[in-house]
């Protein structure tokens, strides 16, 4: 039996009509709340069809319908001959742009007529193609292009609302590709994506009567996560609400981190400005964190120096340890304790390893963690952004050594036989095959004896030869050279891969990410290297590339139980027992871009919205919660000091317990070893026959 609703909850449910704001509170329960006051409303004889809830997810709208079926199932007799099944399923629980394409589809008369969907692919090349007829297609980046018109259709500004900002290149374009995007979006008689949203409002600005049959359709309206709508959301809720301004609002402005992507914690903000008269509760009883948690929690957001709506959590969950604030010296000695850590949690301590996140501020800082975990054979899943490992310009590289090692690799042979691009096509490569195929030869082996065919082409030959020739050099390199590190970098030079990246990305930022993955391949050799003594060679590197593979748990532990490497963005609407929280540094944490007093889209309101960031992480704990940071961490290829973020030494002392880490001289290389003989043996086998 579920708990009883807290006074604020019951206030929040019980409400009658008219605006209604709830501010909740990390942890306190908001989707109760929600799918409660849905279940109010039916008791209440309000037809199901009457009521709209708005989300964001499709994740978050299937928890909440399935919330919504369970409360109903006790209520059925109430419910007359409705089922608690059909009742939840007449309430449209769904989110924004699933209800704006339900409104376009089925006022296609006055929006005009069939449509089609394009997704980012069609949008892109639409953009690449008015870019082109303006003769701008190599001086701009198409991808920028498109997120400005985004943030624009976002902000609820057509083309002619667009404002100039003089010198910026990309705003100057924009405001010419925008009106003739949006007339190519008409010729394909095509809505993008943001047009499901914005592009409602306007209709039904445009056509009060098509408005109105909707206001009379959805009597009571819900929106979940309402500091994350944005100008277009705000236009849409405003017109459906209409005269009975029967609109419940759930969400909580300290949690407010998608302004990069066009949401206005305003909306939140100003909620009683949109809406007089409006009802406000506050949810601050959480139930999720340990009371050290929240008062970190609490201390970090009170520092905030914008405008917010003013609330305190509060929880009866107490009887732990304090926050831990984490000093090491190097970027690396914090990811190998912070997997020590995990280790002990799971290993010794009998902790589900689901119940374990590590958060950071980008991406890009899983690559270390990744590699700590993986070598004490810790299985691990990475929200919010791609594996270092399983990123294309890795894969490649280590594409490369696997065949250098083993040329009966196909799979990996077929991966780098034309990357980058040396004659051998498609049809070439299918033509190898078959001649394998027919001779009993591996596909290396008719690589190596291409000169016995005859129906390859000059330029797939040629090839051959040179991929044959690089593979020998490099296995030469690795058997004689100083060490694995210097082996790959000189592949990388032989294949010209950094100049292959340069013109095979969008942009150059983009490929200036792309390179800088490569380089964090090297340091990740050198790194490994220099722990085992600069040994090196074949056999170094076959233990290498088999510890990449160790990513089946351990025995014992269930199939799906794996620690979650997540950004802080990905990590929003989840909670774990055991949070590490890394990198909580000036410039990883508030992020760069928001300190730099040479951006000049720089402002207060972007370090607000990084504090706000902190705080979601912080709040994802349950149990226990630590904090991490590096004193120097390498930037670029070169060391760099670094200093603790504002957020943590805004923190009042009492609160938390410093620990400073040191190098550990013990840090095993059983990984690297494991299975080294048993796979040179295989090769020498493979070699034999």
């Amino acid at each position: 039996m579920s708990q009883p609703l807290n006074a604020a909850q019951e206030r929040a449910v019980e409400h009658q009509s008219g605006p209604l704001l709830v501010l909740a509170g990390a942890g306190s329960g908001k989707t109760r709340v929600v799918t409660h006051r849905i279940a109010r409303l039916l008791d209440r004889g309000v037809p199901a069809s009457a009521i709209l809830a708005l989300t964001f997810t499709n994740k978050a709208a299937g928890e909440m319908n399935a919330r919504v079926v369970a409360l109903l199932r006790p209520r059925a007799p109430k419910l007359g001959r409705r089922t608690s099944g059909t009742a939840a399923s007449s309430v449209t629980i769904t989110t924004f742009h699933s209800f704006g394409l339900g409104v376009l589809t089925r006022e296609k008369a006055a929006s005009g007529g069939a449509f089609t969907i394009f997704d980012q692919g069609d949008s892109l090349a639409a953009i690449k193609e008015v870019l082109r007829t303006v003769d701008a297609g190599k001086r701009f980046d198409a991808s920028a292009v498109l997120a400005r018109i985004s943030n624009a259709k976002n902000a609820f500004q057509e083309p002619e609302d667009l404002p100039s900002r003089e010198g910026d290149a990309y705003d100057e374009i924009t405001r010419i590709v925008y009106p003739r995007y949006q007339a190519a979006l008409r010729t394909f008689r095509a809505f993008d994506f943001d047009d499901l949203v914005c592009g409602v409002a306007l209709l039904w600005q445009k056509r009060p009567d098509v408005l109105q049959r909707w206001r009379e359709r959805y009597r009571f309206l819900l929106v979940d996560e309402y500091q994350d709508t944005n100008k277009a959301q705000l236009a849409l809720v405003r017109l459906l609400a209409g005269e009975h301004r029967n609109v419940c609002v759930v969400g909580d402005d300290d949690q407010a981190i998608y302004g990069w992507r066009g949401a206005d914690v305003k909306n939140i903000l100003e909620f009683e400005d949109h809406f007089p008269g409006a009802t406000v509760v506050k949810l601050e009883q959480n139930y999720r964190s340990r009371a050290p948690i929240i008062a970190v929690a609490n201390a970090v957001v009170a520092r905030r120096s914008d405008a917010r709506h003013q609330k305190v959590l509060v929880t009866d969950r107490g009887g732990a340890e304090k926050v831990r604030v984490v000093v090491a010296p190097t970027a690396e000695v914090e990811a190998g304790w912070v997997a020590r850590q995990i280790e002990r949690l799971v290993r010794e301590e009998g902790k589900r390893a689901s119940e374990v996140a590590v958060l950071y501020r980008s991406n890009g800082q899983s690559k270390a963690l990744e590699e700590a975990l993986r070598e004490r054979g810790i299985a691990h899943r990475v929200v919010g952004g791609q594996q270092f490992f399983e990123r294309k310009e890795v894969k490649d590289v280590l594409g490369y050594m696997k065949v250098v090692l083993n040329p009966s690799d196909e799979i990996s042979l077929r991966r780098i036989m034309n990357y980058p691009a040396r004659g051998i096509g498609e049809s070439s490569i299918e033509r190898l095959g078959l001649h394998a195929v027919a001779k009993g030869w591996s596909l290396w082996e008719a690589v190596e004896r291409v000169d016995a065919l005859d129906d390859v082409s000059g330029a797939a030959r040629e090839g051959c030869k040179a991929l044959e020739a690089i593979a020998l050099d490099t296995r030469r390199e690795l058997e004689t050279g100083p060490s694995v590190t210097e082996a790959v970098r000189s592949l990388c030079e032989r294949i010209g891969l950094r100049k292959d990246i340069d013109l095979s990305s969008p942009s150059l930022p983009a490929a200036a990410r792309r390179w800088q993955n490569v380089e964090g391949l090297f340091a990740s050799f050198a790194r490994r290297e220099a722990r085992e003594g600069g040994k090196g060679g074949m056999l170094w590197l076959a233990a290498f590339l088999q510890a990449l593979s160790l990513e089946t748990p351990d025995e014992g532990e269930a199939p799906g139980e794996r620690v979650t490497l997540s950004s802080l963005h990905g990590s929003k609407g989840l909670e774990f027992e055991h949070v590490f929280l890394v990198g909580c540094e000036e410039g990883l944490l508030p992020h760069a871009r928001t300190i730099d007093a040479r951006a000049t889209d720089a402002s207060p309101q972007d370090i607000e919205e990084e504090r706000r960031l902190f705080y979601v992480g912080v709040t994802r704990a349950r149990d226990s919660l630590t904090l991490s940071r590096a004193k120097v961490r390498v930037l670029r290829g070169r060391p760099v000091a670094r200093t603790p973020s504002r957020f943590v030494l805004e923190i009042p002392e009492d609160l938390v317990e410093e620990v400073q880490v040191t190098e550990d001289p013990a840090a095993s290389s059983a990984v690297l070893e494991q299975g080294a003989s048993a796979l040179l043996a295989a090769l020498d086998a493979l070699g034999r026959t």
